[in-house]
């Protein structure tokens, strides 16, 4: 057999067994659409706030006018104390809550700082980012406002009034996620989780099923074996990578930084690190429902140690450190620099790498598990063959 009629073996394998070509291409065409939806059109805004006003003046009211009107923000409900507020965040009946203390119109007349409270749910970020920002703004609305009425009131010409309290005007661009919603945010990094996800489980379930018997992997050595696995699945992913940061990205309206060569040469140690660690994790299994239950497990603690949607900073070192051996981690961290934020090549030359040195110890160790496989079917077809 020759190294092409192996691969095209290996890949028709794939295609005729249903369970790996449902994970494989149907669950790359569905998750493109499943996990977008829901944020296609979203956009962080009119985010429900509790007001508790403890001093219930009409520069309070004034104040929750400005923040009801904040495009940000969306005053639902007045409560009483701020056990009561936290009661409706809880019970998800607000996302934040804005407390005015007592003395507030009293305090600002005569010129003494006032401290205005807000809290909120912080398990979205960009709910929270949103929440602050309509209420700070607010806040310092009103205080520009009571300040200009200072200003006139001693005889300052209006325009200079203006000046004095805003001497600097701001303009708030949006560098990297320009239309402030989860889409841009969240799509390219889940993306490729997604890609790494499915090759894992596809390689864990073919491998399951072919080491319990003899078959066309046997045909050449353990390290040849390796390899033409890898190819397979890396030009089966390459067209679906192509599908994911092609034709998603457009669609989906993500923005993109780097060119085409580099992203191809970002790409190219991804899947391979990915296939010689999907091939080294197929090994461990010789039953095919296993690939699945673990990844499916997995998935959720490596998007949050990625860094994009969780702070690093937050999160305990040896998880941090233990996340740069998944291929998918620093995969996603460097296309998200590279494409989505415009760092140049140099700047994630760290990083690919590191994707190198992932796919060279993971082949290492798919070599290793291999051969660890044809010793034990060997052994097992001895045994049955003394027993007959």
């Amino acid at each position: 057999m020759s190294y092409w009629r192996w691969i095209v073996t290996d890949i028709m394998s794939l295609a005729r067994d249903r369970a790996i070509a449902l994970t494989l291409f149907g669950g790359v065409l569905f998750y493109a659409v499943l996990y977008p939806l829901p944020y296609i059109h979203d956009v962080a805004t009119e985010q429900s706030v509790a007001v508790v006003d403890l001093d219930n003046s009409s520069l309070s009211r004034q104040m929750i006018r400005y923040a009801d009107a904040s495009p940000q923000v969306k005053v639902v409900a007045r409560a009483g104390s701020v056990d009561e507020a936290r009661a409706m965040i809880d019970r998800n009946q607000a996302k934040g809550l804005l407390v005015i203390p007592a003395g507030f119109r009293h305090d600002l007349l005569r010129g003494q700082q006032v401290t205005l409270s807000f809290a909120g749910d912080a398990s979205y970020f960009l709910i929270y980012s949103a929440i602050v920002q309509g209420l700070t703004t607010a806040g310092l609305d009103v205080g520009s406002q009571l300040q200009l009425q200072g200003l006139l009131a001693n005889g300052t010409l209006p325009a200079a009034a203006a000046r004095q309290v805003a001497p600097v005007a701001l303009n708030e661009v949006a560098v990297f996620n320009q239309g402030l919603g989860y889409p841009a945010y969240v799509i390219p990094g889940l993306f490729l989780l997604i890609l790494h996800q499915t090759l894992f489980i596809g390689m864990g379930i073919l491998g399951a099923g072919q080491w319990r018997q003899p078959g066309y992997w046997q045909q050449f050595s353990p390290l040849t074996t390796v390899c033409l696995r890898m190819a397979s699945f890396t030009l089966v992913y390459t067209f679906l990578s192509a599908f994911y940061i092609g034709w998603c990205y457009d669609y989906y309206d993500v923005g993109r930084q780097a060119s085409l060569g580099q992203v191809l040469l970002l790409m190219l140690p991804f899947l391979l690190a990915t296939a010689a660690a999907g091939m080294a994790f197929s090994t461990l299994f010789v039953r095919r429902d296993l690939p699945t239950q673990v990844m499916l497990l997995s998935s959720m603690p490596i998007l949050f140690v990625a860094g994009f949607v969780w702070p690093l900073s937050i999160i305990p070192e040896p998880l941090v450190w233990l996340s740069q051996w998944v291929p998918a981690v620093p995969g996603m961290m460097a296309m998200l620099q590279l494409n989505q934020m415009g760092a140049s090549w140099s700047q994630v030359l760290p990083l690919w790498l590191q994707l190198w040195g992932l796919c060279g110890l993971y082949l290492l160790l798919a070599v290793w598990g291999v051969r660890r496989r044809r010793q034990a079917l060997a052994a097992q077809l001895a045994e049955r063959s003394g027993k007959h």
